[in-house]
Order: C-alpha cells, then structure tokens, then sequence
C-alpha cells in the first residue's frame, strides 16, 4: 500500500481530470503520474490518494480555509494539508502495516494551521513502533524535521535525512558513499 500526501497529490489529481485550484502542480509530471497509478493497478498495489484536503485561500497560515473533497477544489483555493476523513483512512491504513516508510511531509507543517496532517502521520508512526513494534523508518531532511517537531524523532525505528537515497537503498540500489566505506 502506498499513501501519498503533500504537493504531490495535486500532480495525480490533475491527471485524474480534477480541478487543482492554485495548488502547487508539477505539470511535467501528471503524465507520469497517470502511469504509476495504471501500473500500480497492473501490479495489484493499493496506491491511496487523500479524499480531502485542507485548503487555504492564500499560502499564510492566517488565511481563510476550508475542507474540501479532492474533486472539489477549484478557483484561487490550494491545498495545503491533507483533510481529517483522509487522517482516518490513512490511520487504518497504517494499523494493517509492520513496515511503514514515511518519506515526505503532508502538508506545509512549517505553518501550524497545515500541519495537523503530517503530526498525526508522524503519531501513527510513533504509535505502530511503540505498541505493535512495527518498523518505520522516517526518510528526507523534512519528514525528520516534522517527526523532531512532533518530539517524536526517538519513537521510530530509524530516521535517515537522505530522503531519495533511503529509497534507493531500500530498492536495493548500491549507494556511492556506502560502497566507498565498504571497499576500505
């Protein structure tokens, strides 16, 4: 199961047709975006979009916001965080799982107003670790910056700040700077 969160969602949702609003989109992207979500079909991997999302009116924590249905974000609303009936899917989610990796915030957590959806992911985490002995492993300057916000960095398996290469690795990609260490 993959659950995406963050700017990147928006990228998926234009490929699904769905009105973005002023939501951050990386337009080279969507038709990459359109592939994965078939071959994650194809290979039977459940691949989670939020449903709804947090909007704002502006890119300030002090702006107007509101809750909307990921097919119902239009005219000058962008998403900043993901939204509470997404919070309670992903929270199920994460309760079926003994190996999580979280590699990337779900909102702007830097402004308290959007960052409900990343503290409560990094919570999941802290709790699957702490009560079930999952193993998560948190990856990417931001994602460690988050869970240490949260005061949570001690309650995971492992924190790496190298966010891409954490997945490298875990692909089983040789890193350049760990082989170095091994041929001495």
């Amino acid at each position: 199961t993959i659950l995406l969160g963050g700017g990147m969602i928006f990228t998926f949702y234009k490929a699904l047709g769905y009105d973005i609003g002023k939501s951050l989109i990386e337009e080279d992207m969507v038709e990459l975006a359109t592939k994965l979500m078939a071959q994650a079909e194809e290979k039977g991997v459940k691949l989670v979009l939020p449903p709804d999302v947090v909007l704002a009116d502006a890119f300030d924590n002090d702006a107007n916001t509101a809750i909307a249905s990921c097919k119902d974000i239009s005219g000058d609303w962008m998403g900043l965080d993901i939204g509470p009936e997404t919070l309670d899917l992903f929270a199920a989610e994460i309760e079926k799982c003994n190996t999580i990796v979280f590699n990337g915030p779900m909102g702007v957590f830097e402004m308290p107003n959007y960052a409900k959806g990343t503290v409560t992911v990094a919570e999941l985490l802290a709790k699957a670790t702490q009560e079930r002995g999952a193993t998560t492993i948190v990856g990417g300057g931001d994602s460690v910056a988050a869970v240490n916000q949260a005061g949570l960095g001690d309650k995971v398996s492992h924190i790496s700040t190298g966010g891409g290469a954490s997945l490298e690795l875990l692909e089983g990609k040789t890193l350049p700077g760990v082989a170095a260490l091994t041929d001495v």
